[in-house]
């Protein structure tokens, strides 16, 4: 014990990596790093002004999450997604998440659905906040959670995963448009429905949000590209 002398270290360089990570995912969402492009760890860290280090290890954690990619000898390229793989993922998740919303529906406890809601009200909040950052995490843990309840841990990796290939470019043309805010209201809709034990209703609002859903991720990657 009390050997390790640098142990404060890594620490340190696990929250700078964090910050990184977080940055690199708003630049990401804003359209700022563009889809096929690609970005050299040391060309970041100078604009952050810090060493190459953390902003690679940053990168990586974003290459696992399938948000960029590496490229051998110069940095990571912005994974482009188009309007095919758009589709894949959206019918992929409405396969799961429509009937399982009606199974959760009528098999959760109602406490355990009222849980959500401080987070379904974080997802409003943030939007009309214009805090995208906030608005995607928020998103994240609501969805996340809500499909939990059904017991089935591979399920919430899968539509995870789904949910990290198929994020959003471009939401500041989005978000200033105020056109995040109607499908941020319906997490409340989707909620008190569930609450009401309305399962068919529910499936429905699942399968419209996803729609909408799916219209701004093509939004989105259009106002990036443009």
């Amino acid at each position: 014990m009390g050997h390790l002398k640098h142990k404060n270290l890594i620490t340190t360089t696990e929250r700078l990596r964090d910050q990184v990570a977080h940055a690199l995912r708003a630049a990401l969402i804003s359209g700022e790093l563009r889809p096929g492009e690609v970005y050299s760890a040391p060309g970041l860290a100078e604009d952050f002004g810090i060493s190459a280090t953390p902003v690679r290890e940053a990168m990586l954690d974003l290459a696992r999450e399938g948000l960029v990619e590496p490229v051998r000898n110069k940095g990571f390229r912005v994974t482009e997604v188009n309007e095919r793989d758009l589709d894949q993922y959206t019918e992929i998740r409405a396969l799961i998440e429509v009937p399982m919303i009606g199974r959760i529906t009528r098999t959760a406890a109602r406490e355990d659905l009222e849980v959500l809601r401080p987070i379904v009200e974080e997802i409003v909040r943030a939007a009309r906040g214009h805090d995208l950052i906030a608005y995607l995490e928020a998103d994240r843990r609501f969805h996340l959670s809500l499909l939990a309840l059904s017991g089935n841990d591979r399920l919430v990796e899968t539509v995870g995963d789904l949910r990290k290939r198929s994020r959003l470019y471009g939401l500041t043309a989005l978000d200033e448009n105020d056109q995040l805010t109607p499908s941020a209201e319906e997490h409340l809709e989707l909620l008190d429905l569930m609450l009401s034990g309305d399962a068919e209703a529910a499936e429905r609002c699942m399968a419209r949000h996803l729609g909408h859903v799916r219209s701004l991720w093509a939004e989105g990657a259009s106002a990036a590209s443009r």
